[in-house]
């Protein structure tokens, strides 16, 4: 029903929920705990979080929260589209530093598992973009941590050559070189 991939960073998961559709329009089921464990994904998630962006080009990330409260997040959007992003920030893993990316749209209503250890990041690629997510520990603003969105020692590759428009926080977020290190 619903088809799981592993993406280069085999942790992060696209996830396209099967669409039925008729004259009335369509039905999704879009998360389901069965199928998140037969992909290797045990969690309980505990909140659910909604975002509005204005404009294209809207930069929010990169993102995590570390332990005791670090986050695993599944990422839809509900209106426009994004570029989507995890960055392996485990230190001591095989693919630390190394960047995933994939195009979320309301239209297809992919969405994007991101594993606790991840940064997190986005970029809106339409107007009045809206995102819908879920995460599997609570919000605890003392344990945040993040990385500048443009980190050229990460070199994610954003698909759009616009000024991005950021919060004053993540405009001075530190460089994978210079982040304190995490446990998740």
């Amino acid at each position: 029903m619903t088809t799981i991939t592993p993406l280069a960073l085999a942790e992060v998961l696209l996830i396209t929920p099967k669409r039925h559709g008729d004259a009335r329009g369509w039905f999704a089921e879009t998360w389901s705990h069965k199928a998140l464990l037969a992909a290797g994904v045990d969690t309980q998630l505990v909140q659910d979080n909604q975002a509005f962006n204005a404009r294209k080009g809207t930069v929010r990330g990169l993102h995590f929260q570390k332990a005791p409260h670090a986050q695993g997040k599944l990422v839809r959007v509900l209106k426009g589209a994004i570029f989507d992003v995890a960055v392996d920030v485990r230190q001591g893993s095989a693919t630390y530093g190394q960047w995933v990316g994939a195009t979320l749209t309301a239209e297809v209503g992919e969405q994007l598992w991101v594993p606790r250890g991840f940064a997190h990041g986005y970029m809106t690629v339409a107007d009045d973009t809206e995102l819908f997510y879920k995460v599997d520990g609570d919000y605890a603003p003392q344990l945040e941590g993040g990385l500048i969105w443009n980190d050229p020692d990460i070199g994610i590759a954003w698909p759009l050559d616009v000024v991005p428009v950021l919060s004053d926080k993540d405009k001075v977020l530190p460089r994978l070189k210079d982040m304190p290190p995490a446990t998740f």
